[in-house]
């Protein structure tokens, strides 16, 4: 047998080209169960801050201290209905229902400007059964299933430079501008949503001068969205100096860092919130992350920081080891969705960003949130029972050419996105 200078043999070598060309298998294997574990533990710590913060949030009203907390279990059991309905459903069923997903997503977001209820110079809600239904949670996941299906046919189509895909983008950057940051007033959804198509887009492969353009259109869209609206001119003004007026317009954010301050290193203890009796506004939802630092101190919220990098983290492994493009795109937005959602909260408590009235993933209070992140979360658990499993070529090439079992399969080493 001829050996090459490495000492491996020619056969061998022809054998590891031969794997090289077709190396990828995809087929069912177990899930990844750290991530259902990531994510029940912050569904308990939201579970458990709402309990705690009842008596507060519900003082001076006719409400039961247990009104807020009962909520948010109802919408955490259907948030767990949505996750066993999403990880079973097969990969390929989204692209026959994202059409209907859509649908309901335009219809939503017109009806909850028009028929829906006001809260704070917000068309943000509608009534359903007696819960309020937010249109922007259904549209990040409508957004979600429709550039994961656009992008994979513009790459399959060899069409990702072409201007008719950043014309498409462009429209559906609009789309989001006009109705939600514009109808809907909710300029921190719509932060999300920019920041899932720019991802995705990157991700998939649109050329940076294309992707370009879109960022400073965006850019320009939120600069006139800032300055022709009083409140967010104001609340830009609050951001960089929030002590000037923390009697008004600077309320929250002055109330949010006292808050955040006064649970030190280690916290008051479930029992023992004082900002959640009438001092900080939201305290359940937008403000929460400012009451689990109360509560749990440095310590507890930087523990519930690191919960959520290492949620990502899986996340974006998984996405790394999709078995198709569409798969890949699909978890990549999600976690874009998480990401930047959880970043634009938690900034906003600690003052490095301004208020944005947008919810933490898992975490506050708000059942159409919570429905539609364990949806998504659904998606990605499926997925992740799909990812690549690699021949490794250089093993069989050291085993003489031969045909190497199951055992020796492994899971797909990194693979870098485009």
């Amino acid at each position: 047998m001829n050996y090459g200078h490495d000492g491996v043999s020619l056969y061998g070598r022809r054998a590891a080209r031969q794997i090289q060309s077709d190396e990828t298998v995809s087929r069912r294997h177990k899930p990844d169960f750290l991530l259902v574990i990531l994510t029940a533990i912050l569904l308990v710590i939201g579970a458990v801050v709402v309990y705690a913060i009842g008596p507060g949030i519900t003082s001076g009203t006719n409400l039961s201290e247990n009104y807020y907390s009962s909520k948010q279990l109802f919408a955490i059991g259907l948030g767990l209905i949505g996750f066993v309905i999403a990880s079973r459903m097969p990969i390929k069923q989204w692209k026959i229902l994202q059409t209907g997903v859509i649908v309901a997503a335009v219809i939503v977001a017109f009806l909850v400007r028009f028929v829906g209820e006001e809260i704070n110079g917000a068309h943000r809600w509608m009534q359903v059964g007696g819960f309020s239904f937010q249109a922007a949670e259904l549209i990040k996941l409508a957004l979600v299933l429709w550039l994961a299906y656009f992008l994979t046919k513009r790459q399959k189509e060899e069409r990702m430079s072409d201007a008719t895909t950043l014309y498409w983008l462009g429209a559906v950057v609009a789309a989001v501008v006009v109705v939600v940051a514009g109808l809907q007033s909710d300029l921190g959804s719509a932060a999300v949503m920019m920041a899932i198509i720019g991802v995705s887009s990157y991700i998939a492969g649109l050329p940076m001068k294309k992707l370009s353009i879109i960022v400073v259109v965006v850019a320009m869209l939120a600069t006139i969205a800032v300055v022709s609206t009083p409140y967010r001119r104001q609340r830009v003004a609050t951001f960089f100096n929030p002590s000037a007026d923390c009697q008004a317009e600077g309320y929250q954010a002055c109330q949010a860092l006292i808050t955040v301050g006064s649970g030190g290193v280690f916290g008051r203890g479930l029992g023992k919130s004082v900002q959640a009796y009438g001092y900080l506004p939201e305290p359940a939802n937008d403000s929460i992350f400012a009451i689990v630092s109360e509560k749990f101190g440095f310590v507890g919220s930087s523990a519930v920081v690191v919960l959520f990098m290492l949620l990502l983290n899986r996340i974006i492994r998984i996405a790394k080891a999709a078995s198709d493009e569409y798969m890949r795109l699909l978890v990549t937005s999600v976690a874009v969705w998480l990401g930047v959602q959880m970043m634009i909260n938690v900034g906003a408590m600690v003052g490095l960003l301004p208020l944005k009235g947008i919810t933490l993933p898992f975490v506050s209070y708000g059942g159409t949130s919570i429905i539609f992140v364990m949806i998504a979360m659904g998606i990605v658990f499926q997925v992740s029972r799909y990812t690549d499993l690699q021949v490794v070529a250089e093993s069989q090439a050291s085993n003489g050419g031969r045909k190497l079992g199951k055992a020796n399969r492994q899971p797909s080493v990194y693979r870098g996105m485009r």
